[in-house]
């Protein structure tokens, strides 16, 4: 027997970061959009944990225990006193070190997966609290939707969007650790206030009513991660112009990067995004998606 949950990628319509705190961590308001590119990961009995992955950049997601899927699986055997022999594999869509919540995913989609192939019956708030033992994004992967998360982004509340919102993704030719762009922020910010992270009321309201114009505004300086993303990878400001000159409505880089995000209009208009980005030489792959979709669900 064997479980399959397809589980989407995110984008942050809203990334505002406070300064550092004592434990490392930065308390956000971090708002998530999923969108619909996806993986799925596959749970199978096994004699022992495995995890086999296949997809674009497959050879670049390690198959050991520090995968997040493997992570996860072992994070729920525990808190049932089980062994967690299975074999996961992961059906890669989401682009690797993208800044798109792959990872994050792959652990949330793990965990369902799990639970549902071991019958354990974990409550969603059982489910929520492993999620964010394994990191800031995953528990935003298990619901999906639209949510606005605050801590360290893991304490979520689910919001209302009025309508459906389509993007353009640019995939950079390199990566972005996580870790050295907020090194980054942080020393960007030396010497300087950093003021407690809040949620734009005007980019809660764009959402709510499915207004695209007022999103597209809004989202404008939205991400304060951006200028430590660009500090350390130059380049993509030249595919965010190209994005804007292409006619998008607002570009920004997605979380941590190094993947660039357009607002588009309409999926026609993100289509011509697309062509114009593939063509400009600024960027690696893109692809093209809407949201809000579900999080984690079973197939």
């Amino acid at each position: 027997m064997s479980v399959t949950v397809r589980v989407p990628a995110k984008v942050n319509v809203q990334l505002a970061v406070g300064a550092a705190r004592p434990d490392g961590f930065h308390d956000l308001a971090n708002v998530f959009l999923a969108v619909g590119l996806h993986d799925e990961v596959t749970v199978t009995a096994a004699d022992e944990l495995r995890v086999t992955c296949a997809g674009p950049d497959a050879d670049q997601v390690p198959l050991d225990r520090t995968n997040l899927a493997a992570r996860a699986a072992l994070a729920l055997a525990e808190r049932y006193g089980r062994d967690a022999d299975v074999h996961l594999h992961i059906a890669k869509d989401i682009p690797v070190a993208g800044g798109m919540a792959g990872g994050s995913a792959d652990g949330a989609g793990a965990l369902l997966a799990c639970d549902a192939l071991w019958g354990t019956g974990a409550s969603r708030d059982e489910l929520l609290d492993i999620c964010a033992e394994l990191g800031s994004d995953v528990p935003f992967s298990l619901v999906g939707g639209a949510a606005l998360g605050t801590g360290r982004g893991e304490r979520l509340t689910e919001l209302e969007v009025g309508g459906t919102f389509h993007w353009v993704f640019a995939m950079a030719s390199r990566g972005l650790s996580t870790p050295a762009v907020f090194r980054e922020f942080d020393r960007l910010g030396e010497g300087r206030e950093i003021p407690e992270p809040v949620a734009s009321r005007e980019l809660l309201d764009a959402l709510a009513k499915g207004d695209v114009d007022a999103l597209a505004v809004a989202v404008s300086g939205s991400n304060g991660l951006q200028p430590a993303a660009l500090s350390l990878f130059p380049e993509l400001a030249d595919t965010l112009a190209a994005g804007r000159a292409a006619g998008a409505l607002a570009s920004l880089v997605s979380g941590s990067g190094p993947t660039t995000a357009f607002l588009a209009r309409d999926a026609e208009a993100a289509e011509g995004i697309a062509g114009a980005l593939r063509a400009s030489g600024t960027c690696r792959t893109v692809r093209t998606a809407a949201g809000p979709v579900p999080g984690a669900t079973v197939v």
